[in-house]
């Protein structure tokens, strides 16, 4: 079931990434180094979940969900759906 424990991964790191926005939002007042790990995670979280988003299409559809790549942040951020 290596497909059902790498899903759990990308959820994992999902909530990681979820816990870390809110953390830095919660602060309010951002410094530099602070703005730009804000910046940096919500980039890293949409990467995710298009990984998670192609990985469920793709079982879906019948193909193999192990497929599905994280995508660079420049696609990812400039996609218009």
């Amino acid at each position: 079931m290596e497909d059902a424990g790498h899903e759990k991964r990308v959820l994992s790191h999902i909530e990681n990434l979820v816990a870390d926005e809110h953390r830095l939002f919660a602060k309010g007042s951002l410094d530099a180094t602070e703005a730009a790990r804000l910046a940096a995670v919500q980039v890293e979280l949409d990467r995710y979940w298009d990984l998670l988003r192609q990985r469920r299409a793709a079982r879906e559809t019948g193909h193999d969900p192990n497929a599905a790549q994280l995508r660079p942040p420049g696609i990812v951020e400039n996609y218009e759906g």
